[in-house]
């Protein structure tokens, strides 16, 4: 996977952490101006968050649960990719004590979306 952060997000880094502590190989690009990358993966700009990833022909934006993208990949649905809008209190790299805002990932592609899971 590869992911695209700015150098100073620290909860991306936290998020960076999750998914290799969840056995996924992570290559980091760090760049100062993430939007062209989210202009061409076509991350709609009502889902975007502070970071965007690839993996598998698919693209992962913000702090989605690395079970997700596992169930992502192993279903292959017909989709641009899966994201968790903003910065959720108690996703992934969004830690808080034992805050846990609800959320939901978002299965998106084309003009199409829907929820794929609430956490």
């Amino acid at each position: 996977m590869t992911v695209y952060k700015t150098p100073s997000c620290g909860c991306c880094t936290r998020w960076v952490d999750h998914l290799a502590e969840n056995g996924f190989e992570v290559t980091v690009q760090s760049l100062d101006d993430l939007s062209p990358v989210k202009t061409k993966l076509g991350v709609p700009q009502e889902l975007q968050s502070c970071h965007t990833a690839e993996i598998d022909g698919y693209v992962i934006e913000g702090h989605v649960p690395a079970a997700d993208i596992e169930r992502l990949l192993e279903e292959r649905p017909d989709a641009t990719g899966i994201a968790v809008p903003g910065m959720p209190v108690g996703s992934p790299g969004m830690e808080y004590g034992a805050r846990k805002d609800p959320y939901d990932v978002i299965l998106f592609g084309g003009d199409e979306q829907k929820v794929y899971a609430s956490h």
